[in-house]
């Protein structure tokens, strides 16, 4: 379990997307990772919106880690900006700046995108196998080429578009998203409630927990960071009096066996105590 930092921010500031909360400050992110909790990071960028290697901001909260947060006192809506005048002046002024420091990162990421196609271009070269002395010659002659020919669209250029910042609160249409109520909670779900008391429960044994939907179960149960452990286990949550069918038990069984994790039916008992039961397959009798 990851150690917990002496500076808590007074609010981890949630927005929402219809019913999805989701994280966008770097500080709450760092905080959030910091109590042991994971989410899933959904941000990708413009020129490949498909791309899942290098995910970003926001971050996605399971509806048990935004209620364990709510009810820790640690969470709230962000605050409703306070409504200030901007001048002309100043909105010019921040037109530039911004511009200005568009400039900058376009000129650092055009040197680095430079250095990843030399390096490419370093790798083919050195693994063709060809006269040594002719290969060199005709790399460098290469190198001084992409030097005058490589260009960089503007198209490439990563940016990051952040939803909270303090240029934004003259806006009225962000303070009536700040404003917006949240989401109201169903309560009357028994499966939401025996979820979040098996996530408590769980987390409050220093295990990770991440959403376990592609392998037919509730969560992954990691022993530690999910970017450093593989999962042990698949939460499979029930409530006491429910029937389960026995080919659906084989088969959550057989899936846990195929992927090297332990199955775990979870059920909440009715003093507050949570019940493990572990699967695991042994073959067909």
């Amino acid at each position: 379990m990851m150690e917990e930092e002496n500076s808590t921010p007074d609010a981890v500031g949630l927005s929402w997307c219809d019913s999805s909360p989701l994280l966008w400050r770097i500080e709450d992110l760092k905080w959030f990772r910091s109590q042991g909790l994971v989410g899933a990071l959904l941000g990708s960028l413009p020129r490949t919106p498909r791309q899942n290697g290098r995910m970003g901001r926001p971050l996605l909260l399971l509806p048990e880690e935004e209620r364990l947060l709510t009810e820790r006192c640690a969470a709230a809506a962000l605050p409703a900006a306070k409504h200030c005048a901007v001048e002309g002046a100043d909105v010019h002024q921040c037109v530039k700046q911004y511009e200005a420091e568009q400039q900058q990162s376009y000129e650092e990421q055009r040197v680095l995108a430079l250095e990843d196609r030399k390096s490419a271009l370093l790798r083919a070269m050195t693994s063709s196998h060809t006269d040594p002395q002719t290969s060199d010659e005709a790399l460098q002659r290469r190198l001084e080429a992409l030097d005058c020919s490589f260009t960089f669209p503007l198209s490439a250029l990563a940016v990051q578009l952040s939803t909270a910042r303090v240029g934004l609160t003259y806006c009225h249409e962000d303070r009536a998203f700040l404003q917006a109520n949240w989401p109201i909670r169903k309560q009357d779900n028994p499966r939401c409630e025996v979820r979040y008391q098996v996530f408590s429960d769980l987390r409050g044994r220093g295990f990770y927990l991440t959403s376990a939907g592609k392998f037919g179960g509730d969560f992954l149960v990691y022993p530690g960071d999910p970017l450093r452990f593989h999962a042990h286990f698949i939460a499979v949550c029930l409530s006491l009096d429910e029937s389960v069918c026995l080919l659906d038990v084989l088969a959550v069984a057989r899936l846990g066996s195929n992927v090297k994790k332990t199955v775990l039916l979870c059920s909440a008992a009715t003093d507050g105590n949570v019940l493990y039961t572990s699967l695991q397959w042994s073959g067909m009798v």
